[in-house]
């Protein structure tokens, strides 16, 4: 697990920090006259120790929400409010399997999950993608069948597919067949730029095998410390038991004001408006790209997300585009060690929602000084 290195968070907004939303623009206002009235309310009780599955008001609130947003089928008791979707994955790395099973990843993948599996001593069957996502054909042709899937169905990371709906249903007949659990990370789905979202593969699932993860960390702001799971009903009990090993609980005073933040209509406002800051964000990240680094890389534009997968077509090894780029105060995610076959263009993710369009401009052209100096 040392030797993994964790999960590297980029912790400052620097361009082009994959993940990281804007939070210049978040509404305070509100969040502190909502937080006031629930130290009113609520009291010292407030202070006390949250319930470990979370706080009523809010797993009300959440289980409304995927229903009405994500086409889920949750209820107030089967959501566990968790404090990340990386303790999540934890959760369902060792309450859903043992050390030495199987479990089937998307290829490439969330390297969160990677890590988070691989530390628990699962065995990672990686799983080749197209354009419509996870190929559900390849996971029938397995002899030996696994214990899960783990997939990121919405907007895959992180080259920005959608799993395609027969492809959903396939993977829900094929887990009801072998009795696998799926894990579904749900991570980003409120920005999605064009045409209508799927509905969320627990909300296909009638046969109650599916796992959803969401998180507040990318919708809102990362030290807001909140994501859920949406649960089967057999593992309430047993993952909220598991949860107490770890951290035991959530924060009570964040959780109710985010529970009163989405009860308002706070929450849907705010992500309408952030969904729109974004998609221009997007779409200004991709004209200058064209415009200023169209003889090194090439974007390949996302109908949603956070970041822009570039692929490079120059001769310029990945890890020191990469590594040049963190030197002159540009983060990117390289592409080719989220790939466990190795059958990999070289390129890296460009995160745009932090930053504002100038800040993207002067970003980019930084970038192409450095890129030019690395091709001579």
């Amino acid at each position: 697990m040392y030797r993994a290195g964790g999960v590297r968070d980029f912790l400052t907004p620097r361009p082009f920090a994959p993940g990281v939303p804007e939070t210049r623009t978040f509404p305070l206002a509100t969040w502190e006259r909502l937080e006031r009235q629930v130290l009113k309310d609520w009291g010292t009780t407030a202070l006390l120790h949250s319930p470990p599955q979370g706080m009523e008001p809010l797993r009300r609130a959440i289980a409304n929400y995927v229903n009405l947003e994500r086409g889920a089928h949750a209820t107030p008791e089967r959501v566990l409010v968790v404090t990340s979707s990386q303790q999540a994955l934890t959760l369902c790395a060792t309450v859903l399997l043992d050390a030495g099973d199987r479990i089937f990843i998307e290829d490439p993948v969330y390297h969160g999950a990677r890590k988070a599996f691989d530390a628990a001593g699962l065995e990672c069957v990686p799983v080749p993608l197209d354009a419509e996502g996870m190929q559900v054909e390849h996971l029938r042709k397995l002899r030996q069948p696994g214990k899960a899937v783990f997939l990121t169905p919405s907007h895959q990371f992180p080259t920005g597919a959608t799993l395609a709906l027969d492809r959903r249903l396939g993977i829900i007949e094929w887990a009801r067949q072998h009795q696998t659990w799926i894990i579904e990370d749900d991570y980003d789905s409120e920005f999605h730029y064009a045409g209508k979202p799927t509905a969320c593969v627990q909300g296909l699932d009638p046969h109650q095998r599916t796992i959803y993860i969401g998180t507040f960390t990318k919708s809102m702001f990362p030290g807001l410390r909140i994501a859920f799971m949406v649960l089967p009903p057999e593992l309430v009990a047993p993952m909220t038991a598991a949860r107490t090993l770890l951290d035991g609980h959530s924060a009570p005073i964040a959780q109710l004001t985010l529970a009163r933040f989405m009860e308002g209509g706070h929450f849907g406002a705010y992500v309408r408006t952030m969904r729109a800051v974004y998609c221009e964000r997007r779409d200004v990240l991709a004209q200058l790209v064209r415009k200023h680094l169209a003889d090194f890389v090439e974007p390949e534009v996302p109908d949603g997300g956070m970041q822009m997968p570039c692929r490079l077509i120059r001769d310029i090894p990945e890890p020191e585009a990469v590594g040049a780029a963190q030197r002159a105060g540009i983060d990117l995610l390289g592409l080719t060690p989220l790939h466990a076959s190795g059958a990999c263009r070289p390129g890296f993710l460009m995160g745009f929602a932090a930053y504002a369009p100038k800040e993207l401009e002067i970003a980019v052209k930084n970038f192409a000084v450095v890129l030019r100096a690395l091709d001579r």
